[in-house]
């Protein structure tokens, strides 16, 4: 996925996952669970996040996340996916990861550079250093389930301040200081940019949700019911990076062009399926449908990445793309009637997600056939693999007789 990277981060009730500083953009999507999202950019600053929720960090923030103690009645877990991305980056180190813990700030250095930085006594360090590096995610000890107090129930943002830059003399005089809330974009409770018996799509966009300005990160999401299909589509500014939440389906994409360079088997068009927990990706350009089967929905986010607005460009349907070509033109490049194409173009009453009984069924056979041939031609090739093998020992085998039958090698004659 290049520059972009996909992260699932879960926390059992009344967990908590330690701070880390972030070295790429992250735009991330709850999908279940609920917690408090706690970090530090330039102030301190507190969310509480939910299932749906969309938010975004900046390069530079630290932040860590706890899970509630009352999803243990309710056995939820929080669950985050999380997309980073580097695309601004001028020197971007691929050794260095999204994000960093703080023992990786920390004990990175030297306990010599450590003691002066801090300026503590040697054995302070040393105690520090020798400490077991706990792991990322820890149960809370911040709060227990019978616990009510919020105060209690959240780590102290000022220390986070540590870490992130300073922390600032009017901070210290408040022992008390209340944390700057920030408010996220619920995709369970926003209307819907498409909806219809075929399913409902939603894009979140910098008008939604204002951290979203200056991100190379967009968000989508889409509900297809049963037997639905997402019209065959492409993204003229993005790539999308797509998780199922729900059901089983599947994808059409297409690869091959009539300019590729490359060969027939390298660009073959795809279909696969996917599945609750799955991530797949399509490139930027490359015309692609999703399909729901007959008895079962299909609902997957995606993360889009551009910083420009990815308005997708239908092929079909009352938003058609082939609508706003001339006719003509369109009739001379498929070869057919201008008449036909008044019909083929007009035909269609819906738009963006459509019904399409038993079309995914049918990819799926297709993509058992296509499995089972690969197999069979994978198979022959390893056939004729042993095959030339074998002939090859044989033939060593018959060269080294040969050479025994010649020995002891032939007296040679004495000049005359």
């Amino acid at each position: 996925m290049g520059p972009y990277k996909i992260h699932s981060i879960t926390l059992e009730p009344n967990a908590l996952l330690l701070p880390l500083l972030l070295h790429s953009d992250m735009v991330f999507f709850v999908e279940s669970g609920s917690g408090i999202l706690n970090w530090v950019e330039a102030e301190a600053t507190s969310s509480e996040i939910r299932r749906g929720d969309v938010y975004r960090l900046r390069p530079g923030t630290v932040f860590y996340l706890q899970s509630k103690p009352i999803d243990i009645f309710l056995g939820t877990k929080l669950r985050v996916y999380a997309i980073f991305s580097n695309t601004e980056e001028c020197l971007h180190d691929p050794c260095f990861g999204a994000y960093s813990s703080i023992t990786d700030l920390l004990f990175g250095f030297d306990e010599a550079i450590l003691q002066s930085a801090f300026g503590v006594p040697e054995e302070i360090i040393g105690l520090m250093t020798n400490r077991t590096q706990p792991p990322l995610i820890v149960h809370d000890m911040l709060s227990t389930p019978g616990e009510a107090n919020t105060y209690t129930w959240q780590l102290q943002p000022r220390l986070l301040k540590l870490f992130a830059g300073y922390v600032s003399a009017a901070e210290k005089k408040k022992k008390e200081k209340k944390t700057k809330k920030a408010k996220t974009f619920n995709v369970f409770e926003s209307e819907p940019d498409f909806q219809s018996p075929n399913g409902r799509t939603i894009t979140i966009n910098r008008k939604d949700l204002e951290v979203l300005s200056g991100s190379m990160v967009g968000v989508s999401m889409v509900n297809l019911t049963q037997a639905s299909m997402m019209g065959p589509h492409w993204n003229p500014w993005a790539c999308e990076i797509s998780i199922v939440l729900k059901g089983s389906g599947m994808v059409r994409v297409l690869r091959s062009s009539i300019s590729s360079t490359s060969s027939s088997s390298e660009c073959k068009n795809m279909r696969f399926k996917v599945e609750e927990g799955d991530i797949f990706a399509v490139p930027r350009l490359h015309p692609m449908a999703q399909m729901s089967f007959i008895n079962e929905s299909l609902v997957f986010i995606g993360f889009t990445t551009s910083a420009r607005n990815n308005e997708p460009q239908f092929l079909a349907g009352q938003r058609s793309a082939l609508r706003l070509l001339d006719q003509e033109v369109l009739a001379a490049s498929l070869n057919v009637s201008s008449v036909m194409i008044e019909g083929l173009l007009g035909a269609q009453k819906d738009a963006v997600v459509l019904g399409c009984p038993y079309c995914a069924e049918g990819e799926l056979e297709k993509l058992k056939v296509e499995t089972e041939m690969k197999k069979r031609d994978d198979e022959r090739k390893r056939e004729e693999e042993e095959a030339k093998k074998e002939e090859e020992e044989r033939r060593k085998r018959e060269e080294e007789e040969e050479e025994e039958k010649q020995w002891p090698p032939l007296p040679q004659q004495p000049p005359e």
